[in-house]
């Protein structure tokens, strides 16, 4: 994927200095805007966290991702972040997300995002998982949302279906996880800053009752945050985020916690 990817950005500047180049071509102002555009960012993060669980062991990291979309409304991307674990190397030390989809408008005001991610974690030994698979796993997802002036609202859901790397209850059976969500975001008007707030619950081998160790089934539990984001300039933003998440309290894992953040889009 990245190979590609940058394959496309080298064509990309290759392509833009051929159009410099050649007078004809650069005052020809009829051509169609291309149906292609690329997006990406980088960020610095106090703590990673995944719906509510830390997989940097409270630590900061570094994540970045990069999307190719079509004007159909079909895309593609990937997307990592650093990891580390205290006393255990399941993951590794980086996640590497590859997904695909498609979004668009389904009734006026009605947004849709469907789609399938996988979830690699290249370094990551997988001890966790009694046939010492990868804790590598697949999962779909969908999405809806609207927005009603400065505010938006989106409900979504993904599921894991039963799989190798999320047994972890280690009885050598493949388990799944279900996660629903609902996201609520709102822009302060005049101001460069905007406001947000989730919710979200997981049933199944990512439930944070189980892995905090609160319970020994996979009982559902929730996670939540709100938080802000302020707009420096155009392409940088600066963020806060206060959130929690059901069970156990261990420090550097699923305690309550402060997240900041710092990110560049371009």
């Amino acid at each position: 994927m990245q190979t590609s990817i940058r394959g496309l950005l080298a064509a990309t500047v290759l392509a833009g200095s051929a159009f410099m180049a050649s007078p004809a071509f650069a005052q020809d102002e009829t051509d169609p805007p291309s149906d292609f555009t690329i997006t990406g960012n980088a960020a610095i993060v106090t703590d990673y966290r995944f719906r509510g669980l830390s997989l940097s062991a409270g630590d900061p990291a570094i994540q970045g991702g990069i999307n190719v979309n079509h004007s159909s409304g079909f895309y593609v991307g990937t997307w990592a972040s650093s990891l580390q674990q205290d006393g255990a190397d399941v993951y590794g030390s980086m996640e590497v997300d590859l997904f695909a989809g498609w979004t668009g408008e389904v009734t006026p005001g009605l947004t849709a995002d469907l789609g399938l991610v996988y979830y690699a974690y290249p370094a990551g030994d997988g001890v966790l998982v009694p046939s010492g698979a990868s804790g590598d796993y697949f999962e779909p997802y969908a999405s809806l949302s609207t927005a009603f002036g400065p505010a938006t609202a989106k409900v979504g859901v993904a599921y894991a279906w039963k799989q190798e790397a999320l047994d972890f209850n280690a009885d050598g059976v493949g388990d799944d996880n279900l996660y629903v969500y609902t996201d609520l975001g709102i822009g302060v008007p005049n101001t460069p800053i905007s406001l947000s707030a989730h919710l979200g619950y997981a049933d199944g081998a990512q439930s944070p009752k189980f892995l905090t160790g609160q319970s020994a089934s996979y009982d559902g539990g929730f996670d939540y945050s709100v938080g802000a984001t302020a707009n420096i300039t155009k392409n940088l933003s600066v963020g806060v985020t206060y959130l929690g998440v059901e069970g156990n309290s261990i420090d550097g894992f699923s305690d309550d916690a402060v997240v900041g953040t710092l990110k560049v889009s371009f």
